[in-house]
C-alpha cells in the first residue's frame, strides 16, 4: 500500500518530498482548485510583455477586484480560487475571525506575502523539540523553496535556517533608504533590543520590479506549493489525485482508510494531514467525534504606520519596485515580552492611498491629493506577537459540517502590542521615521493567518494533544503535519517552520 497525503499546501509538498526521498509511494488528495481560463489568458498575456507596454485595462483588470474584496477575503490574480468564502467553512459567528480555508491547487500559499524566517530557539522553549531537530529540514526545503536575502544583522539572531544567497532582491526606493538608515543606527537599535535587516522573502531571481506582488506575479516569481507539484509527479511513486476531499478518515491495526466527498474510499499504510488548520480541524473532529472541541491558538498582529522624513529623488508611485516587506525589525525585549516580537516594514503601495482616502477623505470633501501626498512617505510596520500574548479560539463541529468559531479574547494583546509598538517606534524614529502611534491598529484575530496549534505536539501527549510525530492522541497511523500541531506559534513567520516540521515528521514516520 501506499502513503496518503491530504492537502497540496506547503506542509503538503514538504511531507510528500521527505515520504519521496525515503522510497515511499504516495497518493495527494486535494481540493484542486485553479485559476480561471479567463484571468489565466490575462495573466500569459501580461507575463509576455513588459510591465511598461501593460496597458491602463489590463492593470486594472488585475487590481481592482483586491480592492472590492468582502471583509477578511484575500483575492490574487483578481480571482477567489485560492481562498474558500468565510460560509464555507464557518457558522455564522458575532465573533470576528479572520482565518479562512484553501481547496486550491497550493493552498494558501496562492496568497501570502512570502517573508520567511526560521524560529529562533528561545521561542521554542515550550516545544518538545527544538530548533536543532528543525535545522536539517530547513536545508533541505532549499530543494524547491527559493530565499532571497542577505547575510546581515539578523543572522545572529537566527543561526539556524536556509542559506540566503540564491537569489537577490532589490528593495524598492524607500525601502533602499530605510535600510541603509536602519544600519547607520545599528548600536541605537541595539540599546532597544530591536534588531532590524534586509527582509528575507521566498521569491526566484529575475524579479521583474512590475509591483504587482499583492495582486499576483505574473511570473510565478513568488514562490507557492502548487509549483513543486511538478517536481512531485516526476516520481513513478507520486500520484496527485485532484478533486479529491476527504470527508472522513478511519484508522485499522494495518491500514487508515479516508473516505471523499464522492464516497469513494482509499486506503493507505499511514495518513498525512495537510490540509490547512481549519479543514484539518473540521476532518478530526468528524473522524473522532469524542473531542468535541478544539482551541486554536493565534499570533496577533496590528499596523503602525510611520511617515518618513527624508526626502526621495523619486516618486515611490512612479518607480517600478517590488511591494513585499522590505525590512524585519524585531524586539527582544524581557520587559515587554519573554519571547520574540517580530515587525515587517512595508514601503509605499496603493494600499496605502485607497485606505487613507477611505478612512479620511469623506471627512474632509476635497482632501484626497492630502492624503495621496502623505501616503508617499508611508511606512508601515506590521507587528506580530507571540500566542501567549494573542487570543485564542474555541472551534467546535455543527452536524452541517460547519465550524463555529468562538474567540476567547487575551487581556494582554492590546498592552503588550501598544508597549511593543511604542519601543519599535521609537528605534524606527532614530532612523528618521515620525511614528504615528495614535493610528497604531489592531486587526482581527486569525487574520494574520499564523495559527494553528489545535492538536499541538508533547513528549507525553494528554486526549487534547499528538506526539512529536504529529499523531493525535489514541492515532498510531495519523500524522497531522501542518500548523495545527505547534505547540505554540511564536511571532516570526510561519509557512517556512511549518514546512521544516512537516519535512521532519514525513522523514522520520515509521
Amino acid at each position: 500500500m501506499t502513503d496518503i497525503v491530504i492537502g497540496s499546501g506547503p506542509s503538503g509538498v514538504a511531507v510528500a518530498s521527505a515520504l519521496l526521498s525515503r522510497g515511499r509511494s504516495v497518493v495527494m488528495l486535494d481540493g484542486g482548485r485553479v485559476l480561471e481560463t479567463s484571468r489565466t489568458q490575462l495573466l500569459e498575456r501580461m507575463a509576455s510583455t513588459s510591465p511598461e507596454m501593460w496597458t491602463r485595462a489590463d492593470r486594472a483588470s488585475w487590481t481592482e477586484p483586491q480592492y472590492h474584496t468582502p471583509p477578511g477575503q484575500v483575492r490574487r490574480y483578481g480571482s477567489d480560487f485560492a481562498m474558500e468564502p468565510r460560509g464555507a467553512t464557518l457558522a455564522a459567528s458575532e465573533n470576528a475571525f479572520g482565518l479562512r480555508s484553501s481547496l486550491a491547487v497550493g493552498g494558501l500559499s496562492n496568497l501570502w506575502g512570502s517573508a520567511i524566517l526560521p524560529y529562533r530557539s528561545a521561542d521554542l522553549a515550550d516545544w518538545p523539540i527544538s530548533a536543532a531537530d528543525l535545522a536539517p529540514h530547513y536545508e533541505s526545503l532549499a530543494r524547491f523553496l527559493p530565499f532571497a536575502g542577505e547575510a546581515d544583522a539578523l543572522a545572529g539572531l537566527f543561526p539556524t535556517g536556509p542559506q540566503l544567497s540564491q537569489s537577490r532582491l532589490a528593495a524598492s526606493p524607500q525601502g533602499e533608504v530605510l535600510l541603509q538608515r536602519l544600519g547607520t543606527v545599528r548600536s541605537e537599535l541595539d540599546a532597544l533590543g530591536i534588531t532590524a535587516g534586509k527582509a528575507r522573502q521566498a521569491v526566484a531571481s529575475g524579479c521583474r520590479q512590475c509591483g504587482m506582488c499583492l495582486h499576483g506575479c505574473p511570473w510565478g516569481l513568488i514562490w507557492s506549493a502548487r509549483s513543486v507539484i511538478p517536481a512531485l509527479q516526476a516520481f513513478p511513486a507520486f500520484s496527485y489525485r485532484s478533486g479529491s476531499i476527504a470527508t472522513i478518515f478511519e484508522e485499522s491495526d494495518d491500514a487508515v482508510r479516508v473516505t471523499l466527498a464522492d464516497r469513494s474510499h482509499i486506503r493507505g499504510t499511514r495518513l498525512f494531514i495537510a490540509a490547512g488548520v481549519l479543514e484539518t480541524t473540521r476532518l478530526l473532529l468528524v473522524s473522532q467525534p469524542t473531542r468535541g472541541m478544539v482551541t486554536l491558538k493565534d499570533s496577533h498582529h496590528g499596523f503602525l504606520p510611520t511617515l518618513h522624513r527624508w526626502s526621495s529623488p523619486r516618486r515611490p508611485d512612479k518607480a517600478l519596485y517590488h511591494t513585499l516587506p522590505q525590512a524585519f525589525v524585531e524586539l527582544d525585549d524581557p520587559a515587554i515580552s519573554p519571547y520574540l516580537v517580530h515587525s515587517q516594514l512595508y514601503t509605499w503601495n496603493e494600499f496605502f492611498e485607497r485606505d487613507l482616502i477611505a478612512s479620511y477623505g469623506k471627512k474632509l470633501p476635497g482632501s484626497a491629493p492630502l492624503w495621496r501626498a502623505l501616503a508617499r512617505r508611508l511606512i508601515v510596520a506590521q507587528i506580530f506577537l507571540h500566542s501567549d500574548h494573542s487570543a485564542k479560539v474555541s472551534l467546535r463541529l455543527e452536524p452541517n459540517g460547519h465550524l463555529v468559531a468562538n474567540v476567547i479574547e487575551n487581556a494582554e494583546t492590546s498592552t503588550v502590542l501598544k508597549r511593543a509598538g511604542d519601543v519599535i517606534g521609537r528605534g524606527l524614529r532614530t532612523a528618521g521615521l515620525h511614528p504615528l502611534s495614535f493610528a497604531l491598529r489592531s486587526n482581527p484575530v486569525g487574520s494574520s493567518f499564523h495559527a494553528g496549534s489545535t492538536v499541538p505536539m508533547a513528549k507525553d501527549p494528554d486526549e487534547a494533544q499528538s506526539d512529536v510525530l504529529g499523531r493525535p492522541h489514541g492515532l498510531s497511523r495519523v500524522h497531522i503535519v501542518d500548523a495545527s500541531v505547534l505547540p505554540s506559534i511564536p511571532a516570526t513567520t510561519i509557512t517556512l517552520s511549518v514546512m521544516a516540521n512537516a519535512h521532519r515528521i514525513g522523514t522520520l514516520a515509521p
